[in-house]
């Protein structure tokens, strides 16, 4: 992958990957991601850093599964965030959306 998008805010980047068809939220009904890594994708990662507090810090990733479900998962980058979700995100590969620039 070569890019990471960077937009105002979280809520943009959400916005932007819901117009794209990523609308399921692997946050709340994730189960699969970690039992089935090798059927999802990372096609889209979003980065976002709070301007003085490192608790804003978290990462938007627009993922879609071999089935052609597509949906999002944040995950918070400070040193409190779950270590569960990061093994999660570990475990997917990063493939290039087809759909241009987010």
């Amino acid at each position: 992958m070569s890019a990471i998008y960077h937009y105002a805010s979280v809520s943009k980047a959400l916005q932007k990957l819901r117009e794209l068809g990523f609308t399921y939220d692997f946050n709340l009904n994730g189960g699969d991601l970690k039992l089935h890594p090798e059927d999802y994708s990372i096609q889209h990662i979003y980065r976002y850093e709070g301007d003085s507090n490192p608790d804003d810090e978290s990462s938007v990733y627009g993922i879609a599964s071999k089935f052609g479900l597509k949906g999002v998962f944040v995950i918070g980058n400070a040193a409190n965030s779950s270590t569960e979700s990061s093994k999660i995100i570990q475990n997917l590969s990063i493939k290039p959306s087809t759909e241009g620039s987010l």
